[in-house]
């Protein structure tokens, strides 16, 4: 935004006020010479067609508190999606653009008139509602610094609560991206000097990040898409993908039919309406813990470790309900 446009736009917001601005206020508000402001006034009114006007008792106003600047062009509709997107943001606890988001849109809706902003915000609070699972607690600070490392290829120093071993480590880290999954999961992937290969990191599991000075360069080999790929929801494992054969009963095959779960995936429809759902995976643990919430309407039929993961899964949790 150019510096003549930042300044009619703080003009514009002083003269909806009621503090009398006069030319001495306004220049002395934007720390810029009187002339300055008589000329961006006068830009104002033979430019933008403003209705300006001068009195002893109301000093610089608009004669028509409905005018708006067309400095910004947005639509109803267009603003009424950023608003929903802040309501979004702000169901997923946590992020750490709701306050920013929320404040931007607030500043564009200066430009509407008010009763236009008055019922966006009615059906947006009203008609439509966003809830997030379970809320994740994102440290803004270390969210910002993340985003700046990843940006300028900056080295950082995190330390870690790996939540499997219940325990936490120190690690320097190259990020490479922030991989935000399911809204509510954000991730931070790149190369960890101590594993000496990509790793994931939940960004809410870093309990403290130091930005270092040193730089690194991003390994040419890694294809952020294709490893994305390779992975079922957000368990990278390790080696490569392997081939995986489920099986779900009639009753449950709609529910999985209905989406797209993995990019290799394909689906053979059998006579009885069950189905087999095939794909190339890395990481078997995640496909575990989904594979149980489809309870007795799935079965594993490869691989071999899948098959003898959820197995000994169910023979545990068996333990618990004998009577």
């Amino acid at each position: 935004m150019s510096r003549h446009l930042e300044r009619l736009l703080q003009i514009d917001s002083l003269l909806r006020t009621t503090q009398r601005p006069t030319t001495l206020t306004l220049a002395e508000e934007l720390e810029v010479s009187e002339r300055t402001i008589r000329s961006d006034l006068a830009f104002l009114r033979d430019r933008f067609n403003a209705p300006l006007k001068f009195t002893r008792k109301k000093g610089h106003h608009y004669t028509d508190l409905e005018w708006r600047l067309p400095s910004i062009s947005l639509s109803q509709g267009e603003l009424f999606a950023l608003t929903l997107g802040a309501r979004m943001l702000q169901a997923y606890a946590g992020s750490a653009y709701v306050d920013d988001l929320r404040s931007a849109i607030l500043r564009l809706s200066e430009r509407l008139p008010e009763n236009t902003w008055v019922d966006l915000q009615q059906i947006a609070d009203e008609r439509i509602i966003f809830t997030a699972g379970a809320e994740t607690y994102l440290n803004p600070q270390i969210w910002s610094q993340l985003v700046e490392a990843c940006r300028n290829s900056k080295q950082v120093k995190i330390h870690y609560y790996t939540a499997s071993r219940n325990t936490s480590s120190d690690r320097v880290i190259d990020p490479y991206l922030l991989h935000i999954y399911r809204g509510t999961n954000p991730y931070l992937i790149g190369f960890c000097h101590q594993r000496q290969a990509i790793r994931w990191f939940r960004v809410d599991r870093i309990k403290e990040i130091k930005l270092l000075n040193s730089k690194f360069i991003r390994d040419p080999t890694f294809n952020a898409k294709e490893h994305l790929e390779k992975i079922f929801q957000s368990e990278v494992g390790s080696g490569n993908p392997v081939p995986v054969a489920i099986w779900f009963d009639t009753s449950t095959s709609p529910y999985v039919r209905e989406r797209r779960w993995h990019p290799t995936q394909e689906i053979e429809e059998h006579s009885d309406g069950s189905i087999t759902l095939q794909m190339k995976v890395t990481g078997l643990n995640d496909l575990k813990r989904w594979v149980l919430g489809y309870g007795k309407g799935a079965v594993v039929k490869e691989p071999p470790e899948l098959v003898a993961l959820v197995k000994g899964e169910v023979e545990e949790m068996s333990k618990h309900y004998q009577l």
